[in-house]
This record gives structure tokens, sequence and C-alpha cells, in this order.
């Protein structure tokens, strides 16, 4: 019970700082509908129902380490709410998501494969665009080996490799993310905080800082141990792809080299790449009016 109060408490406290410091406007009523989502290996996931019911679907998936929250800036968005039904969820060890601490739940591609499932049917999601960002590619490369592509309108990469090359990973995830999995809480957000700053180029307000933050530190070490080092090696899937396909990326991310989209690109036939110059690893944040823009025209476009 005392640790379901917390659980609760902690999450609603961040809610309420977001709503407070990122987004004023929406003090005075609720945006989404909470959901329960339960997976076949009997986890509790938390999701987020937002925006229009009726229209063109779009499902959130955030990175390593991060939350629904992630977000806010797409699924608070007028032209994004007003027009398409949107969906965020809280990865398995994330969020007010369960924590399971065995390492099996994080290591077999169908635990994750089949979380996006069940969140899409437990939303009402009959033909989604996934939006994956950095870790959520290897979830996205998990659903597409396991379930394919009949139930997907569309895939949008966001700084989110393909390949597991160790070219492709930049110097802020090999300089921190084994130092995030320590069980030495001081050394934990020592990295922490260096790593969240690191996903930047644009960095957030100190506001936005502090409750990223917040929910990165929500994340338990033998969480992150268990999603690391996962095999990635999809080349025949990406070359198999027929439906549209969004690369995101931006130029001076430090976590994923730009050369990882640009051989996602090159792999997946008819895909786009849009580079942000000036932006780091998290450009639906760091640019929010063009990459809302750009997703608007992709969704709309994806339908066809």
């Amino acid at each position: 019970m005392m640790y379901s109060f917390f659980k609760t408490s902690a999450a609603a406290l961040i809610a309420a700082l977001l709503i407070t410091f990122a987004t004023p406007s929406l003090a005075q009523e609720q945006k989404f509908k909470a959901v329960s989502v339960k997976t076949p290996d009997g986890l509790t996931i938390s999701a987020q129902d937002w925006g229009n019911t009726n229209g063109p679907e779009i499902l959130f998936i955030h990175g390593f380490s991060q939350s629904h929250l992630s977000w806010i800036k797409q699924v608070t968005n007028s032209d994004l709410a007003k027009e398409f039904h949107m969906v965020t969820y809280d990865l398995r060890g994330h969020g007010n998501s369960d924590k399971p601490p065995e390492p099996e739940r994080y290591k077999t591609s169908k635990y994750w494969a089949d979380e996006v499932q069940a969140v899409m049917d437990a939303t009402g999601l009959k033909r989604p665009v996934l939006v994956g960002w950095s870790y959520a590619g290897r979830v996205m490369a998990d659903y597409l080996t396991v379930h394919g592509t009949a139930k997907l309108a569309g895939l949008n990469y966001v700084d989110a490799s393909q390949k597991g090359d160790p070219s492709f990973v930049g110097p802020n995830v090999l300089r921190n993310l084994p130092l995030m999995a320590s069980e030495d809480l001081a050394t934990n957000i020592a990295a922490t905080r260096t790593f969240l700053h690191g996903c930047f180029s644009v960095q957030p307000t100190e506001e936005e800082y502090e409750i990223m933050l917040a929910f990165n530190m929500m994340v338990p070490p033998k969480v992150r141990l268990g999603m690391s080092n996962r095999p990635l090696n999809v080349d025949d899937t990406l070359r198999s792809l027929t439906l549209p396909v969004l690369v995101t990326h931006g130029a001076e991310d430090k976590n994923t080299n730009l050369i990882a989209a640009e051989y996602t690109t090159k792999m997946i036939p008819n895909s786009k790449l849009s580079v942000y110059q000036g932006i780091g690893h998290s450009p639906f944040f760091e640019d929010a009016p063009r990459f809302n823009a750009e997703l608007i025209a992709f969704v709309r476009g994806a339908q066809k």
C-alpha cells in the first residue's frame, strides 16, 4: 500500500510540476485519459490517450531512461491535438510502468514487441504511425521482427540507430551509460545529470531539466543494465519495408552519430532523411515547431 501511494504521489508531483513550469495553460483542464495496459508477460504499463480520438493515429515511444513526458511538446500542441489521436506510454522499467528487476524482462525482443501491441490494443489504435526516439528504435525493430507492418501506417525514427555498430554510438553514451547503471546513488545521479545535458544541444530550461532529471531517476539501475548490450541487426527487415518512413536526426547528436541516420535511410527504400542543423539528440524538444510541422505532414501523407 505504501509503495503504491508513493508511486502515485511521485507521478502526480512530476505531472504538476510539468503543468506549472512547462505548460501553464494546461493547469485548468486535463488533456489525456490514463490507460492501464497489461502485457502478455504480466506487466502493467502506464499509457496516456491524447487528442482527437477519431483522427489519424500516432504512437510515441520514448528513449532510454526517459518517460512519456518527453513528448509533452507534441501531445499538448494544439494543431496535433485537434487532428490526431495520440498515445504515449512509459516503457517497462520506466515512469509509472512496472519495473521488474530480472534482466530477461529487458533482453527478450518479444516482450518489447508485445508491449507495443498491447498498448495499441488497449488504446484502440488500429493503424498508427510509430514515432520512436533513441532506444525506441530498438523497440520498433523488435515490433517489426515479431509483428510485421500490417497494423502500421508509417515509421518515424528520431535519432534512433537501426544497427549495433560501435561507430554509430556517440561519446555521451559511451561515457555515461555504464555509470548510470551503478548501484552507488551519487555515481548514478552524477552520470544521469551529465547524460541528460548531453541529450541536448539547445538546452532545456532549468525547470524543464529538473522535471526530466526526476523521471530519469525513476529508472532503477537494474533496469538500465538489463536494457544494455542488446543486439541489433535488422538489415533484411529494413530492406523489405514498403510503408512510409521518415528519419529525423539532430546534426549535433552526441548519443547517436548522424551516420546512423544516414545508414537507416540508405537501407530503407524510399525513406526520407530530415537533418536538424544546430540540434542535438532531441529535435522534438529542441525545435518543436519544425518537428511538429514535419510530423503533421508525414502522418497525413502516411494515411494515403
